[in-house]
């Protein structure tokens, strides 16, 4: 099941959703693979720091941060990726890699790319790297409260 944490703020939320489980993956184009989704409806999270504070950056699995765009947005060349060590225990519900994008939850920003604006339904990862949970886009919007911006480029 999704990470209690996650399941508990969108049931009190009445909000419908679906688990999607899978085979184990762990990049997001594996995991939309398995999962049968589309990697523009896939969301994946990235960390990162932010003039030393925690963020997160949701993007299409099938797209990649571009941190000028980040930094410029954020008004700060301090933007780098935060590493797996540093904030691996900010989500003790969830395996490494698997953390869902409700920074809200965790007291981080989120910055959202803008494509998946174009997305009735997002997909992420559910705390682990079998599972993922599906909802309408425009309900992750309104209970995250995202900054949303381009941020991502094209996958080569």
């Amino acid at each position: 099941m999704p990470i209690r944490k996650l399941r508990e703020f969108l049931d009190n939320h009445a909000v419908r959703y679906f688990v999607v489980s899978h085979s184990p993956a762990y990049t997001a184009q594996e995991i939309a693979a398995a999962a049968h989704v589309p990697g523009k409806e896939l969301a994946k999270t990235v960390i990162v720091t932010i003039a030393g504070k925690m963020a997160m950056v949701v993007l299409p699995a099938s797209r990649q941060l571009d941190f000028d765009l980040l930094r410029a947005l954020t008004g700060t060349r301090d933007v780098e990726l935060a590493g797996e060590k540093e904030f691996a225990g900010l989500f003790p519900e969830c395996e490494i890699g698997a953390m869902p994008p409700f920074g809200n939850l965790y007291g981080m920003d989120v910055y959202v790319s803008e494509e998946l604006e174009e997305d009735d339904e997002i997909a992420f990862n559910a705390g682990a790297h079998t599972e993922l949970l599906r909802l309408s886009y425009e309900t992750y919007k309104r209970l995250v409260h995202p900054k949303v911006a381009k941020l991502s480029l094209a996958v080569n």
